[in-house]
């Protein structure tokens, strides 16, 4: 008899108790906001790296495929992302007893403004930064193809948390 209690109780709890972790952050409520805009990033920054808008704009919609349901539209679409990249220059660091630069930094910046159309007191807008050090004894083009990775995925991931994060 116990037995029948105890198996009932715990068939009971697993049916109707459900543990969900979600390891990305995300916390998006799919019945009110199924589907998501995200408008390429135009590159306006005064230095110019031609890839750097196609790699920004390329990693902003994988992350978001693989990290959510959302659907994409441009029809009437719930939430929406759009901005600029605004910021991506270099400047020497650590000046030796020569006077010369012994690290180089490169920053990008990217003007973000996000809308939730169900709920507008989720809007937001920032500028999100990023910066990569490297040795001033190599030069920007031998490096600017695994910085500017590195440079989009933490700016894509600040984007992703901001957006999709209700902490």
């Amino acid at each position: 008899m116990k037995k029948a209690i105890l198996l009932i109780l715990f068939a009971t709890l697993m049916t109707t108790c459900t543990v969900s972790y979600k390891f990305n952050g995300a916390s998006i409520n799919y019945a009110e906001t199924p589907d998501i805009e995200i408008r390429d990033f135009q590159n306006q920054a005064l230095l110019v790296y031609p890839p750097l808008a196609q790699v920004f704009n390329e990693r902003m919609k994988d992350v978001f495929t693989r990290n959510t349901k959302l659907k994409f539209t441009s029809v009437n679409p719930s939430l929406e992302i759009e901005g600029e990249i605004v910021r991506y220059d270099i400047a020497p660091l650590s000046v030796r007893e020569d006077n010369l630069a012994s690290q180089t930094r490169l920053t990008m910046g990217v003007k973000m403004r996000f809308r939730n159309n169900k709920n507008p007191a989720e809007d937001k807008e920032e500028t999100i930064t990023a910066y990569r050090d490297f040795d001033s004894n190599l030069m920007l083009t031998d490096v600017q193809e695994s910085l500017v990775d590195e440079l989009t995925k933490d700016i894509v991931d600040q984007i992703f948390n901001a957006t999709m994060s209700n902490w």
